[in-house]
């Protein structure tokens, strides 16, 4: 029986509404609202209420790539260096070293417990080897909260950027699994060749990217999203294509233009954080369509037991034998260790092994989620009393954050007026164009008889009076130095 395009839109436009009147509730009871788009997937489904038959993981699988891709590119974007530069390396160590040894540790768990031979549990391991960045700080977003000694940019660094290893790990199991001949020890220069290509063309898209959007001066605001969107799959596909990391290359991609400064950058921010939202909706929805609820009864003591296993020995050690070189506070390590919660990358993860056909695939997604739906409910319900147990939460509007959207902390700031001559070197510029420093913003500009509130694509005139907002009398200097320079 064929559906027809209305009944399909009208089915989405309702699931969407839902959702989104659900996440409210789930901010006031500390719920992950992610969890409850899981729930609502598993309802709609052909065992709940809404009886979608739906059982097709490679549409799933392709719906969680573009979904991944967004969310990467979003977190990239909203990662700043000022605040990830004093731990860098804690989260890039996390996010490479935490995800293999907590791979392996689970995947030893598992063969341990299961009849599952050594491959398909590490394939299983490595699946459940990330965490998820937006169902941590969706949490504390909702309570107002910020954390204390920079837990927050080394726990956004981890989680936005672990997702690449544990894909590779992922696909390395299948692979070994579908070519018993290969060698574990062959995939070592693949895994360096990935992250080294991956990391070089994020790096090389995001800078072409950010160029691309200051000069191609688009007469419709609106195709810059659709301009960014198209760089932005660009960087993926591309970067798979010659052999690389896609996920890794997205990434950084995103991180580059979000640190750089381009025209329209404040609503191409908002419109990615609201898209990346709706991927996430839709994905989880469509991954809760995939489960069924009566295959999930069987393996609810082996999924209790590995997510017992994961969250309360796996992850820990993983944390520790990463962050312990670096002497950090054990009321930190308690409260990372804590913080290893799943969302919807392991089980778009768990679609691969479907897709490919391998033994017992079924089961492992139904672990996967299970472990995923575990991990939400136990970890995501108690992450805030955690922190504020250890002590390690600020209330909000006592952290520290700059006064004006600078990418450097205000100490003070002076206000200036100069009028544009015609032969300075600003004439006929746009403002993104002309390289002021981080902390001057020209915030006003009279024009004859008007007076215009600039952004990144407005164009200087000789005969322009600027105001202009600097942090201190040097970098005022430098900016009068720059625009008057010939």
């Amino acid at each position: 029986m064929s559906i027809s395009p209305t009944i399909i839109l009208l089915t989405v436009s309702i699931l969407l509404f839902v959702s989104v009147l659900m996440s409210k509730t789930a901010n006031r009871t500390g719920l992950p609202v992610l969890t409850l788009f899981l729930l609502i997937g598993m309802l709609a489904g052909q065992e709940g209420i809404g009886k979608i038959s739906y059982d097709n993981p490679e549409t799933a699988q392709f719906l969680g790539i573009i979904a991944l891709c967004f969310i990467l590119y979003s977190g990239g974007l909203d990662t700043k260096f000022g605040q990830i530069k004093p731990i860098v390396w804690r989260g890039t160590i996390l996010a490479t070293l935490g995800v293999f040894f907590t791979a392996v540790s689970l995947g030893a768990f598992v063969h341990w417990i299961t009849d599952f031979g050594w491959l398909e549990s590490l394939l299983l391991g490595s699946i459940v080897s990330s965490t998820d960045a937006a169902a941590v700080f969706a949490i504390f977003r909702s309570k107002s909260t910020w954390l204390k000694r920079n837990l927050r940019p080394m726990l956004e660094l981890e989680s936005g950027s672990n997702d690449p290893m544990a894909y590779f790990l992922t696909l390395t199991f299948i692979m070994l699994i579908k070519q018993p001949e290969v060698s574990v020890w062959s995939m070592v220069p693949i895994f360096f060749k990935g992250m080294i290509i991956g990391a070089f063309m994020g790096f090389v898209i995001g800078k072409v990217t950010v160029r691309v959007i200051n000069k191609i001066n688009l007469y419709v605001e609106g195709l810059y999203p659709v301009l960014t969107i198209a760089m932005m799959f660009f960087s993926y596909s591309f970067t798979e294509f010659i052999g690389g990391n896609g996920f890794l290359a997205i990434y950084i991609s995103g991180l580059i233009v979000g640190n750089s400064n381009f025209i329209h950058k404040r609503s191409l921010l908002k419109f990615y954080d609201g898209f990346a939202w709706l991927m996430q909706i839709l994905m989880f929805i469509t991954l809760g369509l995939l489960v069924f609820p009566s295959r999930m009864v069987p393996i609810v003591g082996i999924g209790l037991a590995i997510s017992v296993f994961l969250i309360l020995v796996a992850r820990p050690v993983s944390i520790v034998l990463c962050l312990l070189p670096f002497k950090i506070y054990y009321k930190d390590l308690t409260f990372v260790s804590w913080v290893g919660l799943k969302g919807a990358v392991p089980i778009i993860f768990a679609t691969y092994p479907m897709v490919e056909k391998i033994p017992n695939a079924d089961m492992i997604f139904h672990i996967v989620f299970f472990i995923t739906l575990t991990s939400l409910l136990l970890q995501g319900t108690t992450l805030f009393n955690i922190a504020k147990w250890l002590k390690l939460t600020i209330p909000e509007g006592k952290e520290n954050k700059p006064a004006l959207e600078f990418d450097s902390d205000t100490v003070k700031l002076i206000l200036d007026e100069m009028t544009i001559e015609s032969h300075f070197n600003c004439v006929d510029k746009t403002i993104v164009n002309i390289k002021l420093p981080k902390t001057v913003l020209i915030v006003m500009i009279a024009r004859e008889d008007t007076y215009l509130t600039p952004n990144g694509s407005t164009v200087i005139e000789t005969g322009d009076r600027l105001t202009i907002l600097a942090d201190t009398k040097t970098n005022m200097d430098a900016a009068f130095q720059v625009l008057k320079a010939d």
